[in-house]
């Protein structure tokens, strides 16, 4: 049972559109014979409604997180992998192979409406290869969560750093630049 972690009229940031925002209504879901909501989901006016998990409110953002890492938090993505029916494959096919008949799309939005996908010849190729794929992707923000913390790690306390590591720091280092474009910022700004 779901219970409402925001009221009206009070201001939060929505993670998907990235902006402040006032909750217009708070919305239960119902179920019969059930004594409480189902689950709750607040307008905000921005054209959908959102789930608590896409909402965050001015006091947990200033009580809970780092000023350094407010940002960081706010636009970190979650990324999943949703199951979708295979379309392409005849009927013979799909019963002659004991292989589940879905394929994975990662999904990199709330909506699971944009992300990454395959064609389904690509699929057919090698179902482990793209299986594995969608498992690495879907791990990728939290890898680049790692790789920075490795970096700044690094950056603040070069004298802690065991020898073995520095060369594993510098290219979490590097790998960071390019993600973000750093180089590029840095190329412009000398010229």
């Amino acid at each position: 049972m779901a219970k409402a972690l925001f009221h009206k009229s009070q201001r939060v940031f929505v993670k998907p559109v990235g902006t402040w925002a006032v909750i217009e209504t708070v919305v239960p879901h119902w179920v019969k014979d059930v004594e409480e909501p189902l689950r709750v989901s607040y307008d905000c006016g921005l054209g959908r409604p959102f789930q608590a998990h896409e909402l965050v409110s001015e006091q947990s953002m200033h009580s809970q997180f780092r000023v350094e890492d407010e940002d960081e938090d706010l636009m970190l993505e979650h990324w999943h992998i949703d199951r979708r029916a295979i379309k392409w494959r005849p009927v013979e096919y799909s019963a002659v192979n004991a292989g589940p008949s879905t394929f994975p799309v990662v999904a990199t939005d709330e909506t699971g409406t944009s992300g990454w996908r395959v064609s389904g010849t690509e699929y057919d190729r090698d179902p482990a290869r793209i299986e594995h794929q969608a498992r690495m992707i879907v791990h990728t923000p939290d890898l680049m969560q790692i790789a920075r913390r490795v970096a700044e790690y690094a950056l603040n306390n070069p004298d802690d750093l065991p020898a073995e590591l520095k060369p594993v720091a510098q290219h979490c280092a590097a790998i960071m630049r390019h993600v973000y474009r750093l180089e590029d910022e840095a190329a412009v700004a000398a010229e």
